[in-house]
């Protein structure tokens, strides 16, 4: 119990505190958007079972953190994930005559899913920061550090959430930059995968190749959203 009173513990448990903040405007963002359609009860709901998802795997990633990161190939498949699920975000509510006989819990719980599954590629590099900050601690209990410290997040992200929703309503281009920010994350991913690290390294643009992969991730996801929403509107006035 005594070592939970050190300045060290609480020292450590601050820095993980911070790195979630800092890194639970992805999260916030991300569940706003899968949420946004639903009813008001539905979308509390939504919020707060993809928040708990979404903390949930991040725990789980902690354990196997440094061996994901090695798998060449895993990253550039959460970034093709994190660009599908863009695209999927861009497309406004012309689609009820489509969904409209999709009963309201399999849409809430297809909007949790969109949460976790998005958070889950997001996480691959936050755990590190946050392992690494349970570690430096020298303690037994760097698994207490990680969990209390997320758990700590969680009204955070909630919170976040649902500002993020009223703004949404107020200034609807949130939502286009939300969905390219998911594109944006995509492009870092590729170029810092093992299966490319090594050859984006030896190129002359290394240094700008997160940059770069950025920007064109968020295009991918621009472009790509505004061309499914026409082809959508299109089948619409052509039904």
């Amino acid at each position: 119990m005594e070592s939970f009173l050190t300045p060290v513990f609480w020292a450590a448990l601050g820095q993980i505190v911070l790195i979630d903040i800092l890194l639970g405007g992805d999260n916030a963002v991300v569940i706003a958007l899968a949420s946004r359609k639903l009813p008001l009860p539905q979308r509390r709901k939504a919020i707060v079972w993809g928040t708990a998802g979404a903390i949930g795997l991040r725990v789980v990633l902690i354990f196997f953190a440094l061996t994901l990161l090695k798998l060449p190939f895993l990253k550039i498949v959460g970034a093709l994930l994190l660009l599908w699920i863009g695209v999927k975000l861009m497309q406004p509510e012309d689609d009820e005559g489509a969904h409209g006989d999709v009963r309201s819990p399999d849409r809430l719980w297809a909007a949790v899913k969109t949460v976790i599954i998005a958070d889950f590629v997001m996480s691959l590099d936050n755990v590190i920061a946050i392992s690494g900050a349970a570690q430096n601690a020298g303690s037994d209990h760097s698994m207490v550090l990680v969990v209390f410290g997320l758990v700590l997040s969680v009204p955070i992200i909630v919170w976040g959430s649902q500002l993020v929703i009223t703004l949404m309503t107020r200034f609807p281009i949130i939502i286009t930059l939300g969905a390219m920010l998911l594109g944006w994350i995509a492009g870092g991913l590729v170029v810092t995968d093992p299966a490319t690290e090594s050859w984006v390294q030896q190129q002359p643009w290394a240094k700008q190749a997160t940059a770069l992969a950025g920007a064109v991730g968020a295009a991918i996801v621009w472009g790509a959203g505004h061309w499914q929403r026409r082809r959508n509107t299109m089948t619409a006035h052509g039904s």
